[in-house]
């Protein structure tokens, strides 16, 4: 007999006491396996509260298809083989989905794994939700039928940064700094290829790839990009990285734009203070001012005042809510169903209409560019600076072509 989505000591209580058919149809067990300790633990937390208020809300709805929803979390400290320990503790508890997305590393590691438990175990399928990790690999050529991201990759975001870059005529050098994994990689090899095709005339006078979560002090790395005169600089750094370059930049009087993709992550306000305003953009789905519900605002501050943090992932809600429209419509939790259903699916988010494309499980969703500011309706972090929208991207001009040949189960 299958565990289905129980453990097993729930499973014998429910045996003994007769009633494992009507107890099936009560929790569904989302995994979250994610750093919840270590240098990027701050930022595996703040993740695992927004699924949590996510399942709360859903719950004081009715739940999925009736189910209650349960998100337990699993500390990977960011480790693709502890990973793997922790997904297979998930399995055994009966998890069936699985939210990720601090670490590509993990996220490569992840799916492999997921495939290949998936096809050893039929009718116990496990379905991977990635929320963060954007490595463009995961949804090309490493593309599964059993993993469905969230987040727009690099590449998508790489787009969006280098097509503002394209019109800063005064901009003749760029500096390229990421972590040394393969996000990182990925993030580098974005920059480099779209700066010269966009901008042939922009010498690259450095690029480099540091340690993930190791360095301590970012200002050697600063007074690099100082001395080689860049005047602008691509970091997809993320969590304590992040924070930790936006610190010594400030204290380095490092007065050039950094382009980013986690600008506004946990932390980095707080770090940049008055000396980056103007000067840190970000590409993301959402800050907090952009236009939107007095209901969707209200959740904003509901959240904010229960969790005493930002409000940051709103593509976690986007992944919860598809993933109950999924489980609805299929009413049970079938998980190959499931998927189906979230293949083509499109869903109206408080920003917009977003779609899960059927080629490769990438969702396409709108993207807004920003800039670090004073002035703002809503601050981050009570700093009194926030994000101002400098570029909205429809979800349409998005989309980057897939090499994914998507192998279905049959």
């Amino acid at each position: 007999m299958s565990k289905g989505i129980f453990g097993k000591s729930s499973l014998a209580a429910l045996l003994l006491s007769g009633s494992v058919l009507s107890a099936e149809a009560e929790v569904i067990k989302v995994g979250y396996i994610d750093p919840l300790s270590g240098p990027f633990g701050s930022t595996g937390d703040a993740g695992v509260k927004h699924f949590r208020y996510a399942a709360d809300e859903i719950n004081a709805a009715g739940g999925m298809g009736g189910m209650q929803v349960e998100v337990i979390a699993f500390d990977n400290k960011i480790n693709p083989k502890e990973s793997l320990v922790q997904l297979q503790k998930a399995i055994d508890q009966g998890v069936r989905f699985i939210a990720q997305g601090n670490g590509s590393s993990v996220a490569n590691a992840l799916t492999d794994a997921i495939a290949k438990h998936n096809k050893r175990n039929p009718g116990e399928e496990v379905l991977f939700l990635n929320y963060a990790a954007v490595d463009p690999a995961l949804t090309n050529k490493k593309c599964n039928y059993w993993h469905f991201r969230f987040d727009a990759h690099v590449d998508m975001k790489m787009a969006g940064l280098t097509d503002w870059l394209r019109d800063q005529k005064d901009i003749k050098t760029a500096y390229i700094l990421a972590q040394d994994y393969s996000y990182g990689r990925a993030f580098t090899a974005a920059a480099k290829s779209m700066i010269e095709e966009k901008r042939p005339d922009i010498k690259i006078v450095g690029a480099e790839l540091h340690p993930i979560g190791r360095v301590k002090d970012f200002t050697p790395y600063v007074q690099k990009m100082m001395s080689a005169n860049a005047d602008v600089v691509f970091t997809g750094n993320w969590g304590t990285d992040m924070t930790l370059l936006v610190k010594a930049a400030n204290a380095s009087g490092h007065t050039v734009p950094y382009l980013t993709f986690y600008g506004g992550g946990l932390g980095a306000p707080t770090a940049m203070g008055q000396s980056a305003v103007g000067l840190v953009k970000q590409i993301t789905e959402f800050h907090e001012n952009i236009e939107a519900s007095e209901k969707q605002m209200a959740r904003v501050d509901d959240f904010e005042k229960t969790n005493n943090l930002d409000y940051y992932y709103e593509r976690v809600f986007t992944l919860m809510n598809m993933l109950d429209k999924a489980v609805d419509a299929v009413g049970s939790v079938d998980v190959p169903k499931v998927a189906a259903e979230l293949e083509g699916m499109t869903y109206e988010t408080p920003y917009g209409e977003v779609t899960m494309r059927a080629d490769d499980h990438q969702l396409m969703q709108p993207l807004y560019i920003s800039t670090f500011s004073e002035g703002v309706v809503r601050d981050v972090e009570n700093t009194g600076f926030g994000f101002k929208t400098d570029i909205t991207i429809p979800a349409a001009a998005t989309e980057t072509p897939t090499t994914c040949r998507m192998r279905r189960p049959s």
